[in-house]
């Protein structure tokens, strides 16, 4: 019998060729009159950067294909005005089309939107439509906090956020929750920031979820293992029942799901324990937040298939689940695409 197809929900294009490096640095210093141009990127550099990065990874784990999008570190939606994201979202959309193109089986597209402070997320809606019809893309990754970490926009659950949310019903995808990098030297990016997006961006769904009787389709994908939640699960299970809002799985895992980015053994068990397998999407990050081996194990930090594996009480019909069958269930489109 074979098993699951393996799909990675949560990778980003961290070994982009030096050329779009470029570009951003030029696009910064001429923040004051943003043209788009284009970078100077060569098919082979890309089969060269993602034959010796992802794609090797991905045969040397055993996944079959990973959902793909722009590094989220490399968002920058604090850098310019609207127009300098904008142009910059389209550039690294662009980029990951090619990606996909090149490597169909093997990757699948999620874009970034071209957020920026203060701007209505209504102007992110055409490049989303692009992304999902002209390029077969699946998701799209939102940021809570386009300003970098001084969270200066309103939060997830507030009408300034609709418009988004109604084009992702309308065309049946959902958003991963993801920050980019932080400005506040308070924050560190991926041990901080990341963490803390996870986490706030639940508890103002907890807070106010009337965004999904308005959006009883609408579907997030918090990254990162959830946050701080699972850890605090009575934390929230008791604010809920606080409120009166009755039970997390009644109101609210409906439409949240969290990814298996946790990169120790005890970690991914207490996720699927606390969380349960309905709710969770397996994902690695690979080659992202955390790249060194864990000297005790000798294995990657990022290696979460592994962590999986060794989880004998998982039955067949569990793993498939895990591996697959939430990814298909959550973005739909992949039927498409795979």
């Amino acid at each position: 019998m074979m098993g699951p197809m393996i799909i990675d929900i949560h990778g980003h294009y961290t070994t982009e060729p030096a050329g779009l490096g470029a570009y951003r640095a030029t696009q910064i210093t001429q923040l004051g009159n943003p043209v788009k141009g284009k970078p100077n990127i060569s098919d082979d550099e890309i089969r060269e950067s993602i034959e010796n990065g992802q794609l090797r990874v991905q045969r040397e784990r055993g996944t079959d294909a990973t959902i793909f999008s722009p590094r989220a570190g490399g968002m920058g939606h604090h850098f310019g005005n609207e127009l300098t994201s904008r142009y910059w979202s389209e550039t690294c959309n662009e980029l990951i089309q090619r990606v996909c193109r090149m490597f169909p089986r093997n990757f699948i597209g999620v874009c970034q939107l071209p957020q920026s402070p203060g701007i209505s997320p209504a102007n992110c809606v055409a490049e989303l439509e692009r992304c999902v019809n002209e390029f077969g893309f699946v998701g799209c990754n939102l940021n809570p906090d386009p300003s970098g970490g001084y969270w200066t926009d309103p939060p997830m659950t507030d009408r300034y956020w609709y418009p988004i949310y109604e084009k992702m019903v309308e065309l049946d995808v959902p958003a991963m929750i993801h920050v980019s990098a932080s400005c506040n030297p308070n924050f560190h990016g991926t041990g901080a920031h990341y963490i803390n997006g996870d986490t706030t961006v639940f508890m103002q769904c907890l807070q106010n979820p009337q965004i999904f009787k308005d959006f009883p389709t609408l579907r997030f994908v918090i990254p990162h293992g959830g946050g701080a939640i699972p850890y605090h699960w009575g934390r929230y299970r008791g604010l809920a029942l606080d409120m009166g809002r009755g039970e997390l799985s009644d109101f609210l895992m409906h439409n949240i799901y969290f990814d298996s980015c946790v990169y120790h053994q005890p970690g991914i068990e207490f996720l699927l324990q606390v969380v349960g397998l309905d709710n969770v999407l397996f994902a690695s990050e690979m080659i992202g937040a955390v790249h060194g081996k864990d000297p005790n194990t000798g294995r990657f930090f990022d290696d979460t298939k592994a962590y999986i594996d060794n989880i004998p009480s998982l039955t067949d019909s569990q793993r498939q689940q895990l591996f697959e069958g939430n990814a298909r269930k959550v973005y739909p489109r992949l039927s498409k695409a795979l």
